[in-house]
């Protein structure tokens, strides 16, 4: 129709010709031409489409509100598409409307009634698919992702290659992977998105060029570079106007960190602002450049337009971002901490746009809002746990709140995270720990120098200068010497420490800059820069330290003949003079330092000390209270002198009254209070309040005072307090611990004063007298006078501690001569130690007079006397005792023999007892051993005797066989050789019945206290035979067989049996009866 619409008129055929370009300013006259035409609703639609294109959207509203009127939907009812079509339209208006309203009401408001006529599309068809897709659209408007799926997927499942829906359906599986926080899902809902962006082309391959956009975004996200790149030109070639595609190719190319990249990235946001000036990411990205080439001019007019045509929270973040950063570069604090405030609330997390919360932190950081500014890095940190500038930051916070324990976990969690570039976290958390742990604080110096090193870079002076001090405070003198030196390089102190151009006579007076002047005069020139000053200064305490007092004289001077002004170099060399009790020296030093600054504290307060030390009281309490006016009483070490000076006041020796030493000592008990109240770990303030607690009588709370004092000083070498040791041992003392006293008192010696100050030898002494320990107390003294001669009171104190022990001694009611010569011998020392000060007694200076001199010896010469009975009593006592003790000695030596002599019986009886009974376990042993062989000998023995009986029965047959061959001639040949074989068996048989006997009688000596105990003793033992049994059995066949032959042999005559042959009854224990004759009478 070319932008001509003909209404057909009812009931005509004429048409109303509306040009679509020349529509009516008031939309009443076409809805009067709609309604009286009863025109198709389409027709509705495109005026209206056509109101929104010319951007007249309240006549657009209007016709669409009255196309969807209930006359209307009631005379259309039948019409379904378009009523369907005019709700969704409005609802969409609705939905665009309330997506850009920045009044979260007003927006709420239109998502309502875009809400409301969806329902109604709805309800007319709940199956149209453009119902469920405007709705989708509206959660998606709404931020409602899941529902918004839901819907989209409804029209899917009715048409799955529905193009809008799957459009919607990868829109929103987008921005659920843009608000994901879990990787994995987040990388699964853009490949979601970007299957259904490719099948929404697949299907219409014609669709727009914002189609391959989102392509393009989704293949970015998942880190498809060069195909987003790709569908990014692509979508050029297609549209080469679309800002979008420019700006994401130029944050991909401004994303190299390459000129090249930098410069085509600019190129792209500078197109972009040329087709669409008003496109907020290009003013960003162009106010981002313009940041870092230093034209805030720019900067501030492009981010000004893109707030006012952004209404994207994110975006206008990153405006405001980039403006607050502007003023932050120029040092316009408020209002670059009021810009990231907007920035901060335009975001709902700080992971979404973290930088204007470190920016914020900075700015509040600057401004002195601390605990503000620890809650914006603490959102940094958030995000990047381990970001160390805000670590950094975290811990400088930490200790501006005085959370030292915080700052100091929090810099040595950066010094972790990034060792390598962590110079500056070190050296910070140092500054921490000096005051706490100062081998920490040197260790944590230390690694920030190597890492300066290793990276190349140079190392501040500084930095060594406080590695140096640390050594200083460490006593490892060495170390700190290599160091301050490297922090010095070359110069002229070179030449000071060598000694090569200083003579010891110019170093006499520390006023004397001559030296330098003629140095100059000689044209060499020597500089001492301003950033070494202080390192040669502690350089010079260092060589103080160590003695070398020449050295350090000539760098303060160096140091005064460059910077005349320099203070503190006057004031050491007014201590050195007053070390060397040049007192008037260290007066004019301080003086001239009062010239360069009159109201400098520390010169007053070391004038008034030194007219303290010269007796001067009224014009040092005068220097004193300016001293501390100088500083509005601020000084403590102010208030601390005029606390001294009222002590000292109290406790004057001339004569003063109770009342005005107990006010002394309460304004001495105030100022120290004061300081404490200022700074409580002040150890002379806490020393001096302890002090006036202990002339008090309050020894207990001044015991524990001077213990914490004591222990607090004990870990610094800048700290030298003999005097809390003295005190701590004046307390002991008072409360009669004089053991505890003593130790204190020689601790201090030891490690102060090397054993050699008198003042504390004599309160020691004064304790070892008090303890009754005089002999201690005289060496003691002696000590002390050897140390000073010159001394006549510490002489006079020996002769009264000699005095004392000798007394002691006297007064025990046993003592030995030994102790009573040794009594003789003190005295007349005492005596010859009062005689001698008879000299100086007349000087009531030293403590005593000439009546007390005489006194002490009067009272020594009468113990003398005294002496000279007791020594001879104590000598007739010591020799009796001398001869009871030999007595006793004779005596115990005699028991002592007569003891030794019967131990030496009872051994030789036992040994005697132990010899019998070895010998008698061996005598059994070898009556064992016989017996075993015995036993083996008999079993041999019956072996032969049954080997004879068996050769005996064969001859006996073969006999009979002959006898009954022969007849009767040969009777009596066969009787003498029957006779003599007879015999002859009975001599054999007789032989082995001797044998048989000697076992019976060995058996026997065991069997005389009863029968069987051999046999049961060789059973006991395991060697039991059982060949006995056989033996046993064989000698008696052998009986049965002599009976046998005798009774054969009683039809011949019979014999006489020869004398000494036993028979058989013999063998059992009975002898014969019968005569005697030789064998050949028998025969």
């Amino acid at each position: 129709m070319g932008g001509v619409v003909y209404i057909p008129v009812q009931n005509s055929e004429e048409e109303v010709r509306v040009a679509l370009d020349q529509l009516p300013r008031d939309a009443t006259d076409m809805i009067d031409i709609l309604k009286a035409e009863q025109a198709p609703l389409q027709f509705w639609l495109i005026i209206a489409r056509e109101y929104f294109k010319q951007g007249k959207v309240d006549q657009f509203r209007q016709i669409l509100e009255e196309g969807s009127s209930p006359e209307i939907d009631e005379y259309y009812a039948d019409v379904k598409y378009e009523r369907i079509a005019i709700l969704n339209a409005l609802a969409a208006y609705f939905t665009y409307v309330g997506k850009i309203e920045s009044k979260q009401r007003d927006k709420e408001d239109n998502f309502v009634l875009a809400t409301q006529y969806y329902n109604r599309a709805s309800r007319i068809d709940p199956h149209e698919l453009s119902t469920w897709i405007g709705k989708g659209q509206l959660y998606v408007a709404k931020g409602e992702f899941a529902t918004a799926s839901e819907s989209f997927r409804i029209a899917l499942v009715e048409d799955p290659n529905c193009v809008p829906a799957l459009l919607g359906q990868a829109c929103v599986d987008f921005n659920i992977a843009e608000r994901e926080e879990h990787y994995k899902k987040a990388m699964d809902s853009y490949r979601s998105s970007l299957d259904n962006y490719k099948r929404a082309l697949q299907i219409n391959p014609n669709c727009p060029a914002s189609v391959r956009l989102g392509i393009g975004f989704c293949r970015y996200k998942l880190g498809q570079f060069e195909k987003a790149r790709q569908a990014f030109q692509r979508v050029l070639q297609l549209d080469p106007e679309n800002i979008e595609a420019l700006v994401a190719l130029g944050v991909m190319d401004l994303q190299t960190n390459e000129a090249g990249g930098i410069r085509r990235g600019m190129e792209k946001m500078q197109k972009t602002f040329e087709i669409h000036p008003y496109c907020p990411v290009a003013l960003n990205y162009l106010a981002n450049h313009f940041f870092f080439t230093g034209q805030h001019f720019l900067v501030e007019q492009l981010t000004e337009t893109a707030l006012v045509v952004s209404n994207h929270g994110l975006m206008k973040a990153h405006s405001f971002y980039n403006l607050a950063r502007s003023y932050h570069s120029k040092g316009d604090y408020e209002k670059a901490l009021r810009f990231y405030m907007l920035s901060v609330k335009e975001i709902n997390k700080p992971q979404e746009f973290v930088l204007p919360y470190y920016g914020l932190g900075q700015v509040q950081l600057k401004l002195g809002d601390f605990r503000s500014s620890l809650s914006s890095f603490e959102k940094v940190l958030e995000v990047y746990p381990e970001n160390c500038e805000s670590l950094k930051a975290i811990g400088h916070i930490y200790s501006q709140l005085g959370e030292i324990d915080k700052a100091v976990d929090t810099f040595r969690k950066a010094t972790r995270i990034d060792p390598k570039d962590s110079g500056q976290a070190f050296m910070e958390l140092a500054e921490l720990l000096i005051s706490s742990d100062t081998g920490a604080a040197l260790d944590a110096l230390k690694t920030a120098r190597n890492l300066l090193k290793k990276g190349g870079q140079d190392v501040q002076i500084e930095l060594l200068n406080n590695i140096g001090v640390l050594y200083f405070d460490k006593g490892e003198f060495e170390l700190a010497e290599q160091t301050f030196k490297e922090a010095l390089g070359d110069g002229i102190w070179l030449s000071l420490l060598s000694g090569s151009i200083v003579s010891s006579a110019q170093s006499l007076n520390y006023r004397d800059f001559s030296l330098f002047q003629q140095l100059e005069e000689d044209g060499l020139s020597f500089e001492l820069p301003w950033d070494k000053v202080s390192t040669l200064f502690n350089y010079a305490r260092l060589l103080e330290q160590v003695n070398g007092t020449e050295k350090a004289s000539n760098f303060y001077r160096l140091i005064l003949f460059k910077y005349p002004d320099y203070v503190d170099a006057y004031l050491r060399l007014a201590a050195m003079a007053k070390a060397q009790n040049n007192i008037q020296l260290s007066i004019e030093l301080i003086n001239d330092a009062l010239r360069v600054d009159d109201r400098c504290s520390n010169a007053l307060n070391m004038l008034g000390d030194l007219e303290l030390k010269i007796d001067d009281w009224i014009k040092a309490k005068e220097t004193l209270r300016a001293a501390k006016d100088a500083t509005d009483g601020k000084d403590s070490y102010s208030t601390l002198a005029l606390g001294n000076w009222n002590y000292f006041a109290a406790v004057r020796n001339e004569k003063r009254g109770p009342k005005l030493e107990a006010q002394h000592l309460e304004k001495a008990k105030e100022l120290y209070t004061k300081v404490l109240m200022q700074h409580t770990s002040n150890l002379y303030a806490a020393n001096g309040s302890a002090i006036v607690l202990a002339e008090k009588g309050q020894f207990d709370v001044a015991k524990d005072i001077f213990t914490q004092v004591q222990e607090a000083a004990s870990g610094t070498i800048f700290v030298q307090m003999p005097d809390v040791w003295v005190n701590l041992a004046h307390v002991y003392f008072a409360q009669g611990h004089f053991a505890l006293a003593a130790k204190m008192y020689q601790n201090c010696l030891r490690k102060f004063y090397y054993n050699t100050d008198t003042q504390v030898l004599l309160y020691l002494a004064r304790t070892q007298y008090e303890a009754e320990q005089w002999q201690e107390c005289k060496r003691t003294l002696l000590r002390a006078i050897h140390l000073a001669p010159s001394n006549y009171t510490l002489r006079f104190d020996a002769g009264v501690a000699m005095q004392k022990f000798s007394a002691s001694t006297l007064q025990k009611s046993k003592r030995t001569a030994d102790e009573v010569r040794s009594t003789v011998s003190e005295l007349k020392n005492a005596v010859r130690v009062f005689s001698h000060l008879a000299a100086v007694s007349s000087h009531h200076v030293y403590g005593f007079d000439e009546k007390k001199r005489e006194t002490h010896v009067e009272y020594c010469k009468h113990l003398l006397e005294v002496a000279k009975v007791h020594c001879e009593a104590a000598e007739a006592e010591e020799q009796q005792n001398r001869q009871r003790l030999e007595a006793a000695r004779q005596i115990s030596l005699a028991e002592e023999a007569q003891r030794k002599a019967e131990e030496q019986r009872k051994y030789l009886m036992e040994k005697r007892k132990q010899e019998d009974e070895l010998k008698q376990v061996m005598q059994q042993e070898e009556d064992f051993e016989r017996i075993k062989e015995q036993l083996k000998n008999s079993t041999n023995t019956s072996a032969k005797r049954r080997e004879r009986e068996r050769s005996h029965g064969e001859d006996e047959e073969a006999g009979d066989r002959k006898r009954r061959r022969g007849g009767g001639g040969g009777g009596r040949k066969r009787k003498e050789k029957k006779t003599k074989t007879r015999f002859e068996e009975e001599a054999e048989m007789e032989y082995e019945h001797d044998d048989n006997e000697e076992d019976t009688d060995t058996f026997n000596y065991y069997d005389d206290d009863g029968a069987g105990k051999a046999h049961n003793d060789l059973t006991a033992a395991g060697l039991e035979d059982s060949d006995v049994e056989d033996d046993q059995g064989i000698n008696s066949s052998i009986n049965r067989k002599r009976r046998a032959l005798s009774e054969s042999d009683d039809d011949d005559e019979p014999l006489e049996r020869p004398r000494g042959i036993e028979t058989d009854d013999e063998a059992d224990g009975t002898k014969g009866k019968g005569g005697s004759g030789d064998e050949e009478d028998n025969d």
